[in-house]
């Protein structure tokens, strides 16, 4: 009997001494894995751009899911001349994993000039190590290198040619030189940039801006040709014109209820959302819809085609006139003011389901219904001009096209927020509507446009 209990004693130290010895194995394997592991920590210098100017900046990441990151070392080497741009060690904060932190992204900026750099190539190398206790217990660590080219001299900029006069509304030109061709340059005023583009007319080193001033511009406070190269220099130059006053008219529009039985049917199919009365869901339309339309407007008129596709002044529609561009619109409901608005366009009426022609030569961006606008066709003219044709009642042209001025590109018709058949059309330069009276003037487009064309090749 004590021989069995004996036996049963030293079977249970055994099981207790193996438990304990899978234990310690299982926890040696276990701190293995947790302090040696092998994974390199991910570095980049994607966010760093190809060339750094004057005012650099250099952006890393470095991430590591395992261990967390140790250190972070940054530099910069040109011809023997090396400097530590940025550097961090992170103290060991645990015993558990991760040991520091699992993600890093800054962004430097270093002055180029004060550390010793020149005009030319330069190597910009990133180190980082994590708190694995591989490798002698330093770590995994990775580098990554990155070439960069070094310019500090911004563009230069030789005006030929501003515009002198200008109206809210209206549209001017500037015809310059810039001396770094790959830059980004254009006019900017009051904050809007209007690209720039090759003239097109053989030079391969002269450029225009055509830009806008929206209907209700008070005061130009900030009017200017600006330059920024692949490293950011930028060079800025301004010029002056001179505001003058447009006349803007002002009109009332009575909303029947009949007018509203015909129409909020239509807009409900396209925006579900609208709710109350017919009148509450008119005043979405004509508030929310029509703002949310020109902000989609405005966003079709970013990719310009950098030819110019247009030729002469544009056509206008035969038809009379029934509204202005920038008239202002007071709305009255059974006699009581419910809305006012402003009229971004020229209404031409006609006959019934008039054709409707492409005022000069283009290319279709916008074929489809749009809000208050109803069928829609928007025509890109090349550097930044476009025309909007809607209230359709057929779209004859799809997006991609190119048209011809005089082409057939739909019927005139009563969608969107028409009342009646008609065509209202809009001119944009750079996503800002502006006045059709000055693209319609053949005289305007000489004197404005290419006159001094022909003047800055001299």
């Amino acid at each position: 009997m004590r021989f069995k209990n004996r036996r049963s004693s030293s079977k249970g130290k055994r099981f207790i001494l193996s438990t304990l010895l899978i234990l310690l194995v299982g926890a040696g394997a276990g701190g293995f894995i947790l302090f040696f592991e092998g994974e390199k920590p991910l570095a980049s210098l994607d966010g760093t751009g190809d060339f750094l100017g004057n005012n650099a900046t250099i952006q890393y990441s470095v991430h590591d899911n395992k261990s967390g990151i140790r250190s972070i070392y940054l530099w910069a080497e040109q011809d023997g001349n090396k400097k530590i741009l940025h550097s961090k060690e992170y103290p060991r904060s645990t015993y558990k994993s991760p040991v520091g932190p699992l993600e890093e992204i800054e962004e430097i900026g270093f002055d180029i000039k004060k550390q010793g750099f020149k005009e030319g190539p330069l190597t910009i190398t990133l180190e980082a190590t994590d708190f694995s206790l591989q490798g002698w217990f330093k770590g995994n660590k990775v580098t990554v290198i990155k070439e960069v080219s070094v310019d500090t001299k911004p563009p230069k900029i030789q005006i030929l040619h501003t515009e002198k006069y200008i109206s809210p509304g209206g549209s001017g030109i500037a015809i310059y030189k810039v001396s770094d061709k790959e830059s980004i340059h254009g006019v900017t005023v009051n904050s809007k940039f209007n690209q720039g583009f090759l003239l097109g007319d053989g030079r391969d080193d002269t450029f225009i801006a055509f830009f806008a001033l929206p209907y209700d511009t008070a005061k130009i406070e900030e009017l200017n040709i600006t330059a920024r190269d692949k490293a950011h220099n930028e060079t800025i130059v301004p010029f002056s014109t001179t505001l003058k006053k447009a006349r803007q008219k002002r009109d009332i529009i009575n909303v029947s209820d009949g007018f509203l039985s015909r129409k909020i049917p239509e807009f409900q199919q396209y925006y579900p959302e609208m709710t109350g009365d017919f009148i509450d869901k008119y005043l979405y339309a004509n508030s929310s819809v029509r703002k949310h339309n020109n902000k989609q407007i405005s966003e079709l008129c970013i990719n310009s085609s950098p030819e110019r596709l247009w030729k002469g002044h544009f056509t206008r529609m035969a038809g009379s006139a029934r509204a202005g561009f920038a008239d202002h619109r007071t709305y009255k409901h059974n006699g009581e003011v419910v809305d006012h608005q402003v009229h971004l366009g020229m209404d031409i009426a006609s006959t019934r389901r008039a054709e409707v022609k492409a005022a000069n030569n283009g290319k279709v961006v916008f074929g489809d219904y749009l809000g208050i606008y109803g069928n829609m066709v928007l025509l890109d003219h090349g550097q930044g001009v476009f025309s909007l044709y809607s209230h359709l009642s057929q779209i004859n042209v799809t997006v991609g096209d190119s048209v011809k001025g005089g082409g057939v590109i739909g019927l005139t018709g009563t969608t969107g927020m028409a009342g009646g058949d008609h065509l209202h059309f809009s001119m944009l330069v750079h996503g800002t509507f502006v006045t059709p009276k000055e693209w319609w003037d053949k005289h305007w487009i000489d004197v404005t446009i290419d006159e001094p064309i022909t003047d800055s090749k001299f």
